[in-house]
């Protein structure tokens, strides 16, 4: 048979893989909450006020394998897989490989020079094969929740600047953002006006826009302000919930 009797052509219909990030009490979680029929991995003790079905705090990287191992295996009916957090799931990857080399520090491991960066990889790989085997397999759609953090991002074309990025290592960061479908800054939008401050001049004074601290939003798109992508055509910004999403979603795929 010709290799070229497989081509394919046309959308494929699979479950999203998406990664949310933002500040903390944003409502990243409860965005995971609302997703069709989820079950957390927890990786940090979060969740106490959400409804949610979730596994037991996981304390080491082994437990985290062992959940994603059994939603792949077992008979259930959940259709969505919410790692919450990522940082924090680095954390139990970075002692694991700290216990495999006897050391207490990841720039440590393996002699240092960044090695043990490397053997972390590994194990994210071991991660994603598993999320990938249950799009595959069964269905089920991945979001992964991360913390935010402030980088300085250094252009060459242009001037350094300062923008949010997930907190995980870069090489972490580039692995995740590489195999989901959408990388979503989680915020809320700000009104900013200036005000006298003397001889010092103006400084910016930020109010929020809208009710509950200000209105939430997703950034679906990259910019010097954050990082972000969609496979999917979206608005720049969407309103952050689980329904705005999908049709938002919807729209984009009539549209293509």
């Amino acid at each position: 048979m010709s290799l070229l009797e497989n081509i394919q052509s046309g959308r494929e219909s699979r479950p999203p893989r998406l990664m949310v990030y933002g500040s903390e009490g944003v409502g990243k979680s409860t965005f995971g909450a609302s997703a069709p029929n989820p079950i957390f991995i927890q990786t940090e003790d979060g969740l106490g006020e959400i409804h949610c079905r979730k596994f037991p705090l996981a304390k080491t990287f082994d437990e985290v394998v062992a959940e994603l191992t059994a939603l792949r295996d077992e008979k259930h009916e959940f259709q969505t897989a919410v790692i919450d957090s990522l940082d924090w799931l680095e954390r139990l990857i970075f002692d694991d490989v700290c216990r495999e080399f006897g050391v207490r520090s990841i720039e440590k491991a393996d002699g240092g020079y960044g090695k043990g960066y490397v053997h972390a990889l590994t194990r994210w790989r071991k991660v994603i094969a598993l999320l990938n085997e249950l799009r595959e397999r069964r269905n089920m759609l991945a979001i992964l929740i991360a913390h935010a953090k402030v980088e300085r991002f250094e252009d060459p074309e242009n001037s350094a600047y300062d923008r949010y990025t997930p907190r995980l290592h870069k090489h972490a960061a580039s692995l995740v953002s590489e195999w989901v479908d959408a990388v979503f800054f989680a915020t809320r939008r700000y009104r900013v006006q200036k005000e006298s401050a003397g001889f010092s001049g103006e400084r910016g004074i930020a109010s929020p826009i809208g009710a509950d601290g200000g209105e939430r939003i997703l950034r679906t798109n990259g910019s010097p302000a954050c990082v972000a992508k969609n496979r999917y055509r979206l608005p720049a910004e969407i309103a952050f919930s689980w329904n705005a999403f999908v049709e938002a979603l919807k729209k984009g795929q009539a549209n293509e």
